[in-house]
């Protein structure tokens, strides 16, 4: 995509921060695209939410809040109500771009970024959600052997600028307020990776091809 012309892009993510952490310089280095950002929980937690318009003002971008269950035990969501979640805080209209969670999710492992990627990718599919181009985050964590890192050989693996990453990581630690010894200020990654695809049945296919878990690399 041509990052000098004006894209809408809709990036839709689980919680505060993952827009920051998964996509930050991507969203910092493309100022000229239309942002939006869709945070599927924490809508009623009033310190994470604040922290969320926050960064969304840094980053440049209109975005909403929702308020599926987050809850420590992370038991599977219903389909149908990840859904109704997403298409209630999506604005109707046709974008250039989605871009959200792995369907294998970005470390192991965290059932929310799964669900949400495996529900966008089928959103998509179905032409629920109008879009020329769909991607997903392309990260892997070695089974916990390692802070999350970007898959080299993903359709797009970019590293940052350092300007664009002590930005990035300034919203983690200042905006955000997490700690510089945190997991989410050590994981800040330094290269931002993508699986790119404007075919909707070749998403279907990794999904598929993803269901175990483990990232097609």
């Amino acid at each position: 995509m041509d990052g000098n012309k004006s894209k809408t892009v809709v990036l839709i993510v689980a919680h505060p921060d993952d827009e920051t952490l998964w996509a930050g310089g991507a969203l910092l280095s493309h100022p000229s695209w239309k942002w939006f950002i869709v945070c599927l929980s924490r809508k009623n937690d009033a310190e994470r939410a604040t922290k969320f318009y926050k960064a969304l003002k840094v980053l440049k971008s209109e975005g909403i809040m929702g308020d599926l269950d987050d809850g420590p035990d992370q038991k599977p969501l219903n389909e149908k109500d990840t859904e109704h979640a997403i298409l209630d805080l999506l604005p109707q209209q046709h974008f250039d771009l989605i871009i959200s969670h792995n369907p294998a999710g970005e470390y192991t492992r965290h059932l929310r970024h799964e669900e949400i990627g495996k529900t966008v990718i089928k959103l998509w599919h179905t032409g629920k959600i109008l879009a020329n181009e769909l991607w997903v985050f392309a990260y892997e964590d070695g089974n916990k052997k390692y802070f999350p890192q970007a898959v080299k050989n993903a359709t797009s693996c970019q590293m940052l600028s350092k300007q664009i990453w002590m930005r990035k990581y300034c919203i983690i630690t200042e905006t955000y307020g997490f700690e510089k010894n945190s997991w989410e200020a050590e994981t800040t990654p330094r290269s931002e990776a993508f699986w790119q695809f404007t075919d909707s049945q070749e998403a279907v296919r990794i999904l598929n091809q993803c269901a175990n878990l483990t990232m097609c690399q």
